[in-house]
């Protein structure tokens, strides 16, 4: 008995020290052909929730930051592709090891230049988001803002420069072009499109939808109050593919205001992040 158990505690060690031999293994110079094999497999498996270019999508993060709320390494990020992350969206994944390293590879290779430091001021930006842009409104900030559009505590983790300049000059952007999964070839749900529903005595009310089936509506309207909805009792459903988000020109945002917005939203990691005064 004492001899089988231990046979078995030795198995169980081998097995832990091959996992992780197989996550520690890095993606240093990996060749050409991997980096596209990584981006076939992240195309057709994680784009629906990370975005095409692994920009950011509707319910996952930009990954081509640089920034890994679960870890950077290669070990760390061949865990969270492999187990996933519980209490969130990221679910398990049965790839291959060897497919697992090609797709930290293709991320590895979206990767920014380091070390790349924003011209804007972190301080004025904080002003012009709390401040006559309204962007506090409709986004929540720490417990502070609007429920309208998403909450912005840790986009600073979650988005690029990029995506955010893209995001505040054309909000329409992503929602006009859509988002198909590329397994199935249909259409993701979007998230914070327009939606407006006609009430059987011909009002209108428009917002967000929260929560759809196909016999109800939940919605966040644009004075920001949830409402439901049974779609027996209204006359129209209509998701209209734009953002109720203006589109901020150079009218009326310039160019140092856009930077000094976006340097702070670059700050906003998440709650254990130092607050910007």
């Amino acid at each position: 008995m004492a001899l089988t158990r231990g046979i078995q505690l030795v198995l169980l060690m081998v097995c832990f020290v091959t996992a992780g031999a197989q996550e520690s293994k890095t993606t240093t110079n990996p060749r050409p052909a991997t980096i596209k094999e990584g981006a076939s497999l992240f195309r057709a498996n994680c784009s629906p929730c990370h975005g095409l270019n692994a920009r950011g999508g509707g319910r996952g993060p930009d990954l081509t930051s640089g920034r890994w709320t679960h870890g950077s390494s290669d070990g760390d990020i061949f865990r969270t592709i492999s187990r996933g992350v519980p209490g969130t969206e990221m679910p398990a994944n049965a790839f291959e090891d060897s497919e697992i390293r090609a797709i930290i590879a293709y991320l590895r290779s979206q990767a920014p230049p380091k070390n790349i430091k924003l011209a804007g001021n972190p301080a004025n930006g904080k002003k012009i988001f709390f401040g006559d842009t309204g962007c506090s409104n409709c986004h929540m900030v720490r417990g502070v803002g609007g429920v309208l559009g998403p909450d912005l505590s840790r986009v600073g983790a979650a988005r690029s420069v990029a995506y955010l300049t893209d995001s505040i000059r054309d909000p329409d952007q992503e929602l006009s072009l859509g988002m198909t999964d590329p397994n199935n070839h249909y259409v993701v749900p979007l998230v914070y499109d327009t939606v407006t529903v006609i009430k059987a005595d011909g009002e209108k009310i428009t917002g967000v939808a929260r929560n759809e089936d196909t016999y109800s509506i939940q919605m966040i309207t644009t004075a920001q109050e949830l409402k439901s909805f049974m779609k027996k009792d209204l006359k129209e459903v209509s998701h209209e593919r734009r953002s109720l988000m203006p589109a901020y020109s150079v009218d009326a945002l310039n160019a140092v205001q856009l930077q000094d917005l976006i340097a702070y939203l670059e700050t906003l990691r998440g709650i254990e992040d130092k607050e910007v005064k």
